[in-house]
């Protein structure tokens, strides 16, 4: 059996670069994030899925609605697949909280949140290694944060050592992982969680991991400034 972990479709928010980690905001997806689910359809055995997991985020319910179509089965709502807790950086560009989590580091809480950038990983890890309690294969509709990760870990260089910063996680493509390889795969993650993050040098304003051809950021977010072109964009889009 396979697990599949995809990011939910576009938002307004998202389009904007503005983070949005609490669940109770009614931010859906937009015409963009909706279209965008063919890539689902396509990349899914969708017939063949027997559980659907999802956050408790609108965004992330809705995709998966949409995908398992009507009638489907029942929808499982797990709060650790929930988005990041950005705290006092809720409905900000994602640009503050980026500045703020490279002068604090990965293992501290950001003003009013409840949780760290570590801590909210391993939260989520913790959640699809639980998917293995349903039948599969199964499908969790996540977040930007928790692909990223998924991602760099299928494609790091070896000995590479877990990062602030990661690749940009795209709508709606799933990451994969054999039900055979899941266990594994989430524990060296998780022990990646307890080393120090990768060395950087410069500031903010010259860190090349801000560079949308570089390489993109913790929440998959864009520039701030829509006036940038595409290849003077500051972050990756979230």
């Amino acid at each position: 059996m396979t697990t599949y972990v995809l990011r939910h479709g576009q938002t307004n928010y998202s389009r904007r670069y503005l983070v949005n980690g609490d669940p109770t905001k009614p931010i859906r997806l937009s015409e963009e994030g909706r279209r965008s689910l063919n890539k689902g359809w396509s990349s899914v055995p969708l017939h063949s899925v027997k559980t659907w997991l999802a956050s408790e985020f609108p965004r992330a319910q809705q995709t998966a609605s949409l995908l398992m179509g009507v009638p489907g089965p029942e929808l499982i709502t797990d709060p650790r697949l929930n988005e990041l807790d950005y705290g006092e950086f809720e409905g900000n560009p994602f640009l503050e909280y980026a500045v703020w989590l490279d002068g604090h580091g990965a293992h501290e809480r950001p003003p009013g949140g409840s949780e760290s950038q570590r801590e909210g990983i391993r939260r989520m890890l913790a959640g699809v290694l639980a998917a293995l309690e349903h039948p599969g294969p199964r499908v969790l509709v996540a977040h930007g944060l928790l692909i990223s990760v998924l991602l760099w870990h299928r494609d790091r260089a070896v000995g590479e050592t877990m990062p602030l910063f990661f690749p940009e996680a795209p709508y709606v493509e799933p990451v994969a992982i054999p039900d055979v390889e899941l266990p594994e795969f989430i524990r060296t993650l998780m022990n990646d969680l307890e080393t120090g993050v990768q060395d950087r040098t410069g500031t903010i304003g010259d860190w090349g991991i801000f560079r949308t051809g570089d390489g993109s950021a913790v929440a998959t977010v864009d520039s701030v400034s829509p006036s940038h072109s595409q290849d003077q964009k500051d972050l990756p889009h979230a």
